[in-house]
């Protein structure tokens, strides 16, 4: 029986693997980044190698380059780690603009690419979709805006309405039975409206009010008068409000949570919920956030993932960077198909799904993924993984680690 390889050997020969890389890798005429291959070395990749295109936002902006780099280098690990797929990987830089994107995804087709990954923008998402297209080729991106999904582009990042969906329906299973919702007033807030308003129909449960705030200055101050009176006249209703549906991020929870106790929602009495946006360290700091309950992936892969990420580039992943390293595993799930067939539609969405750092995740018809989501709750402690069983995403028998059939994982 073969030994797996230690976390350090994992890290020293990516380490060896990127290092060949780059001394081989010259500009190609497009401006990208030459292919970097990965799999067996026992037959020419040219042959053999399914050809995937990642287009990420190198040269934007200060912050936005520095995920883009890191979102490279997770796609980098996750190449290193199919070992046995055949898949050769070329980054693109799409400028995290929309002629970026199209220029881009233009080189990627031209260059062969049967899949492109990417990109990380709405407003890049369909600049590069139109491109993807006109040349049958299917563009698996990172944008989180439903609207640019279908017709061939998927959509890999959290869904909103799903984590939505995964905790208000635990929340009515653990008894709630009045539930509210503050939002924000843009496109993630018009995209979770409807799946809370019909998860709590389908609970049996009553909706007892939804509010809106602007993220601006002086945005959620407005907003407070107005809440304020909703919170008291739900809270003593026939049915009293006892959930609270708060999506926000490290950005806005901190101010939405003063708001709402502001408001007069006691958390002890009205469990606050919230999607992964709650999953950013130390939330639980927040005495107002405490017993709320979000929905979020199974942090053990994330964990893993992340010391992975750690040791070999000696930093540690913003959170998106997980995408870019599940999108990899995916195409090598897909890798050893016949060329034209790999990444078809039917390809794409099959059944058993996909799995990787985020967990299992398959993709809908509409082209957004379905994921096993956990429900964690915010602890003294730490946030505490409290109901991993999800099958929504997962089809009966499935493994949350699932990866596709002969290919293997080596941590």
């Amino acid at each position: 029986m073969q030994r797996r390889p230690s976390r350090r050997q994992l890290a020293s020969g990516l380490a060896a693997a990127l290092a060949g890389a780059s001394a081989t890798s010259a500009c190609s005429p497009g401006g990208g980044q030459a292919p970097l291959a990965g799999g067996s070395q026992d037959k020419p990749a040219e042959k053999a190698a399914a050809r995937v295109a990642l287009l990420l936002p190198l040269s934007a902006s200060a912050q936005t380059a520095a995920v883009a780099k890191a979102m490279r280098e997770a796609a980098e690990l996750a190449l290193f780690e199919l070992r046995q797929s055949e898949v050769l990987l070329s980054v693109k830089d799409d400028q995290g603009t929309e002629d970026g994107a199209r220029k881009a995804a233009e080189e990627a087709i031209a260059g062969g690419a049967e899949v492109i990954l990417g990109p990380l923008f709405a407003r890049s998402v369909r600049a590069a979709q139109q491109v993807a297209r006109k040349a049958a080729i299917p563009l698996v991106a990172f944008s989180n805006d439903p609207s640019v999904a279908g017709n061939g582009t998927y959509l890999l990042s959290f869904s909103p309405a799903g984590e939505t969906q995964r905790v208000v329906a635990f929340a009515a299973r653990s008894g709630r039975r009045s539930f509210a919702a503050l939002l924000p007033d843009d496109a993630e807030g018009k995209v979770i409206e409807p799946a809370f308003r019909a998860s709590v129909q389908s609970a049996g449960a009553s909706v007892a009010f939804t509010d809106r705030y602007t993220i601006e200055s002086n945005g959620l101050v407005s907003a407070a008068s107005g809440l304020k009176d909703l919170v008291a006249e739900a809270l003593g209703g026939s049915e009293p409000l006892d959930a609270l549906l708060l999506p926000g991020g490290q950005d806005t929870l901190p101010q939405l949570a003063t708001l709402i106790g502001q408001a007069g929602v006691d958390s002890a009495r009205v469990k606050l919920l919230g999607t992964s946006g709650w999953d950013f360290p130390h939330v639980e700091r927040n005495p107002r956030l405490a017993g709320g309950w979000f929905a979020a992936p199974d942090p053990r892969g994330w964990r893993e993932f992340a010391e992975r990420f750690g040791k070999t580039y000696r930093t540690m992943p913003p959170r998106i960077a997980s995408l870019a390293h599940d999108a990899v595993l995916m195409a090598g799930a897909l890798a050893s198909g016949p060329k034209g067939a790999r990444f078809t539609d039917q390809a794409l969405r099959r059944a058993a799904g996909f799995g990787g750092a985020d967990g299992h995740f398959r993709f809908a018809e509409s082209g957004i993924a379905e994921r096993a989501l956990a429900v964690l709750e915010c602890r003294k402690t730490g946030t505490v993984v409290i109901d991993r069983s999800d099958s929504a995403a997962a089809p009966a028998g499935a493994s949350m680690s699932l990866l596709g059939e002969g290919t293997t994982i080596r941590p």
